[in-house]
């Protein structure tokens, strides 16, 4: 059965976006954008919030056509394109590039998408995984821990008051200091034990316009 996979860039603090949404301390050089290509060129789909989706949408379509763009750009942005895409969107009417509308998170449709052949899904925005989380349908998280503190903002994780296991399966260090942690959903009884985890490493660094491993949003509405 396909995972549901939480992607995002945190700061060190827990933020996804700043107060106003900065989100210019994201650190994505092309090492790292590298990375976002290679592994959501192997999803199976991206599911995100309205908000996450309209950002991802005004940019990412025309990007390899931009001189400007920067190879890593231009390959995403044909990646982009060409995924399905599921927004969850109670005001949202009509979605392009291969993009389909779904009113309400419902965990028995979610499970069938999982149960459908295919790739890993990836699943962005902090709105969107605490309504997947508190129906416990999240089967890892991919952290992207960047070296900085914001000291306020946005954070990934809402407040709950359920405790939910987590194993760590891999960590891995990049150049430019940015840290993946991916956990692993536990679902067995008691405590998670510990793990034996994997790490590598990486080099480089500089700014970001992926929303892969970024920031906010379900639908406002």
């Amino acid at each position: 059965m396909r995972k549901i996979v939480l992607m995002s860039s945190v700061s060190l603090d827990g933020f996804i976006e700043g107060p106003n949404k900065e989100i210019d301390w994201h650190r994505v050089d092309a090492e790292l954008h590298q990375h976002f290509n290679d592994l959501v060129r192997g999803y199976g789909a991206l599911l995100s919030g309205r908000v996450t989706h309209q950002l991802m949408a005004a940019y990412w379509p025309t990007a390899d056509k931009n001189p400007q763009s920067s190879p890593e750009e231009v390959e995403f942005a044909r990646i982009w394109r060409n995924m399905p895409k599921v927004v969850f969107s109670r005001t949202l009417k009509h979605a392009e590039w291969h993009t389909t509308v779904v009113r309400e998170v419902v965990p028995e449709e979610i499970r069938a998408l999982k149960a459908q052949p295919g790739g890993d899904i990836a699943l962005s925005g902090a709105d969107l995984a605490a309504e997947f989380l508190r129906h416990d349908l999240v089967d890892q998280i991919r952290l992207y821990v960047h070296p900085v503190l914001i000291g306020r903002g946005k954070p990934l994780f809402a407040e709950s008051d359920a405790l939910t296991e987590l194993r760590l399966i891999e960590t891995r260090r990049f150049g430019n200091g940015v840290v993946l942690l991916r956990y692993e959903r536990d679902r067995t009884t008691g405590t998670a034990g510990a793990t034996d985890t994997t790490e590598t490493t990486g080099t480089t660094e500089t700014t970001d316009t992926t929303g892969t491993a970024d920031t906010a949003g379900t639908d406002d509405a």
